[in-house]
């Protein structure tokens, strides 16, 4: 007697030689569509991060009062912060890890900014105020030179927006290390410009989306 398994076509008759079979690659195609279901979370991410990227900015490269800085807070919390996290979580669902990656961790960046403005900034001596913000601008900006690789498999402008963004964290770390307002400034002006373009793919995104196809320029780096 042949037996299913001995059969010749058994590998074209994967629901007879194993039942599970068809119920696990049926789950898989809903799965699949579920995904497909979710909205690009990108330019709300995009969104978040140039907002508040703009508003810092204008503090930093002296166009808006150091006093008024505070303003900031809020912003960092619920928009540059929260809605970056959810971007980051929702590009989880995607499966796409190089965009979770990049908004959950500039969401906890915003976070721990709000965080340590709120709660922690009082605790260190007057004299070390630069020393730690400097630290602190130095390392997000070595985790941004490992993004900045990874966005050369992306798009020209994300990829440049990564560039950029990597310049106004150095700018801005040594400037506060060394005590250099000019750094500062200049790291300002560069995150004024890095606001700009992630406002600027965030419009591309969305566009893409209401017009059915792309809009605005944004070269793939890919073929």
């Amino acid at each position: 007697m042949t037996t299913i398994v001995d059969h010749p076509n058994a590998d074209l008759m994967p629901d007879l030689a194993d039942p599970t079979a068809g119920r696990v690659a049926q789950a898989r195609e809903m799965a699949s569509a579920q995904v497909q279901l979710i909205a690009d979370p990108a330019p709300l991410g995009l969104a978040a991060f140039a907002l508040t990227t703009f508003l810092l900015s204008l503090a930093n490269s002296g166009l808006m009062p150091v006093a008024a800085e505070p303003v900031v807070l809020g912003v960092a919390l619920a928009y540059g912060g929260l809605a970056q996290l959810l971007a980051g979580m929702w590009e989880f669902k995607k499966g796409n890890v190089f965009g979770a990656t990049v908004f959950t961790s500039y969401g906890a960046f915003w976070l721990s900014f709000w965080a340590y403005l709120t709660f922690y900034a009082g605790g260190i001596p007057a004299e070390q105020h630069g020393v730690a913000a400097g630290w602190l601008l130095i390392c997000w900006g070595i985790f941004t030179v490992l993004m900045f690789l990874g966005s050369l498999r992306t798009t020209a402008v994300l990829a440049a927006l990564f560039a950029v963004v990597v310049v106004a964290f150095f700018l801005l770390g040594f400037g506060a290390l060394n005590g250099i307002t000019g750094l500062t400034r200049a790291g300002g002006f560069a995150g004024l410009l890095a606001g700009a373009m992630a406002w600027y793919l965030c419009l591309a995104g969305v566009l893409s989306s209401t017009f059915g196809r792309p809009v605005l320029p944004n070269k793939s780096l890919v073929g």
